[in-house]
């Protein structure tokens, strides 16, 4: 089962951890962008993403529903979600280094899009005209912001953000099925902890020595993720994902301030124009899910 309560129990106190959720995971990708302007390699900000979120995250465990919750009898299940989350959060890490933050924000919320075609595509999901509506309206959406053949973007970058937000969109339907159960903070535990694993192993052959600065920065980005994550799955249990999903976008907007106040990057009238359609999008097929009282499965990043 999951751990979602039911909507009636703190639908508000839900909506308040949702919107902190949305604001450190704001936070952390500020700090992704000065580490890779610092010269932080991907692999290295990422480990220590993990690493050092771990140790909270394990005393949340231990001090409110122990340790019994990370049982599971699908290891394989989070081993694969694990790999493709860090596929995801990789190329999510690189876009962060090469777009602005608003359009590498923008564009990672196509993820839901992707995550519609694949349900329908390897689940037999049925889709009906509407969905596939609000899908191609969200495609459109994304290349409104993208601008083929006429943006200033770095094409590069643009191509690995859309990469990221496919694989997110794999992660979303990995947890579909995790989720059938497998509770929010079992996914969360296996996959910081595999993928601290996974990233530790690799992290020799990228991280090099850094000074004060450096390691407040990793710092703050385990900090502002594991907090994120966390605040995340607490609005999974004290409301359902379909009153607290559409507040995830409130990220776009401290991703716009924090762009314009540390990198004077102000975003085009095509980023809003294209942010606003793939919002729209966004909300639309949750309103679909909720009318056809379909289940909508949470996101653990």
């Amino acid at each position: 089962m999951t751990d979602s309560s039911p909507p009636e129990q703190r639908p508000i106190a839900g909506i308040v951890a949702r919107i902190l959720a949305a604001t450190a995971f704001a936070f952390m990708t500020v700090m992704v962008k000065i580490g890779a302007d610092l010269g932080l390699h991907p692999i290295e900000m990422i480990f220590w993403r993990f690493a050092l979120a771990l140790i909270p995250l394990t005393i949340w465990i231990a001090l409110r529903p122990g340790f019994g919750v990370i049982k599971t009898d699908i290891p394989l299940a989070h081993l694969w979600r694990a790999i493709i989350g860090l596929f995801a959060m990789g190329f999510g890490y690189w876009a962060i280094s090469l777009l602005p933050l608003a359009e590498a924000t923008a564009i990672s919320f196509a993820a839901p899009v992707f995550a519609t075609m694949l349900s329908a595509i390897f689940m037999l999901e049925a889709v009906g005209w509407h969905r596939w509506v609000a899908v191609l309206t969200g495609f459109i959406g994304v290349l409104v912001v993208m601008q083929p053949g006429g943006s200033s973007l770095p094409m590069d970058g643009l191509i690995v953000a859309l990469i990221s937000a496919f694989g997110v969109a794999c992660v979303i339907i990995t947890i579909r099925q995790i989720s059938k159960t497998e509770r929010a903070i079992t996914t969360v535990f296996w996959f910081t902890l595999l993928a601290a694993i996974a990233t530790g192993i690799a992290v020799p052959f990228f991280a090099s020595s850094h000074g004060l600065q450096e390691w407040m920065v990793l710092a703050a980005i385990a900090l502002f993720g594991g907090t994120a994550q966390m605040l995340l799955t607490t609005s999974l249990r004290v409301a359902p994902v379909v009153v607290v999903a559409p507040f995830d976008y409130t990220q776009l907007l401290w991703a716009v301030g924090f762009g314009w106040l540390i990198w004077s990057d102000i975003p085009t009238v095509a980023t809003w124009c294209g942010s606003a359609i793939i919002i729209a999008s966004g909300f639309y097929m949750l309103y679909r899910e909720r009318q056809q009282n379909r289940p909508v499965r949470p996101v653990i990043s």
